[in-house]
């Protein structure tokens, strides 16, 4: 006797969603404005994207557009490591307008409240997750500087040897890390879970995550270390569903950053690295 199935569990059966593809393609455009700096291939691409998305489904196109105006006020400015304040300044007002407008605009025009910042969540900390924090700060303590120093990545960011560039560094490193949790985890990643399945949703953002980052100046292997992390990043907050952890998270890991760029362009400081 076959096992032919029956006509109810055939329609029980998801079909293949059209609605992946604005997805992709999304992530596709991330990848060609910032991981290749093909900035008409990425535009073109997302309005694409877009265009497909209204197509296929009106409210996944409301969310998409909200996350491609914030790439668009990425692309305007130059996406790099430069430490000088009139620079710093520019990316900043990028960075702030890429969070703020889709906020403002989930929040006043949709009125949907779909994006949330949630720090205080009034749930504590379990000691895993405090176990957690100890071996971000051991593993980026293993791992920057093989990965920094031998490449020659660390070169990516300018030489701080004094106090002002130094503080100047700090901050970037520092203002960089809670930007990144709040664009591409609380945003992004967080309207694609509205129309995708989380694991889809937490793969495309990771993609957006990783080439903005390369284009930062994580070169070399870098994508190999970047991409696992913003997935993990992104399921952590799906567990945890507070931003206030997965701020923690990266501000430890940055913070390893800070010192491994300082030991790298001024090796006498800071002996304390495998390199």
């Amino acid at each position: 006797m076959t096992n032919t199935p029956t006509l109810a569990a055939t329609e029980a059966r998801p079909a293949v969603s059209w609605k992946l593809l604005p997805g992709i393609l999304l992530a596709l455009s991330g990848f060609l404005l910032f991981g290749l700096d093909e900035r008409p291939a990425g535009y073109i691409t997302l309005a694409v994207t877009l265009v497909a998305a209204v197509i296929v489904d009106r409210r996944l196109a409301r969310d998409l557009v909200l996350i491609a105006v914030g790439l668009l006020a990425l692309s305007l400015v130059p996406i790099n490591t430069n430490i000088e304040w009139e620079h710093m300044l520019l990316m900043g007002a990028a960075l702030a307008a890429a969070v703020l407008i889709p906020y403002l605009v989930s929040r006043f025009i949709y009125r949907d409240h779909a994006i949330k910042f949630p720090v205080l969540t009034g749930k504590r900390w379990t000691r895993i997750e405090f176990g957690y924090l100890i071996a971000v700060v051991i593993l980026g303590w293993f791992l920057l500087p093989i990965y920094m120093i031998p490449t020659g990545v660390y070169e990516n960011w300018p030489a701080a040897s004094d106090p002002g560039s130094i503080a100047r560094l700090f901050l970037g490193t520092n203002v960089l890390g809670i930007w990144d949790e709040l664009f591409f985890i609380c945003t992004t990643f967080t309207l694609l879970r509205r129309h995708f399945p989380d694991w889809q949703a937490n793969l495309l953002q990771a993609v957006l995550f990783t080439s903005f980052l390369w284009e930062l100046g994580f070169h070399a292997w870098g994508p190999f270390i970047i991409y696992p992390f913003a997935v993990l990043q992104g399921w952590i907050f799906r567990q945890t569903k507070s931003l206030s952890y997965i701020v923690s998270v990266h501000l430890l890991f940055d913070f390893i950053l800070f010192l491994v760029l300082l030991h790298a362009h001024n090796r006498d400081w800071l002996a304390i690295f495998l390199y």
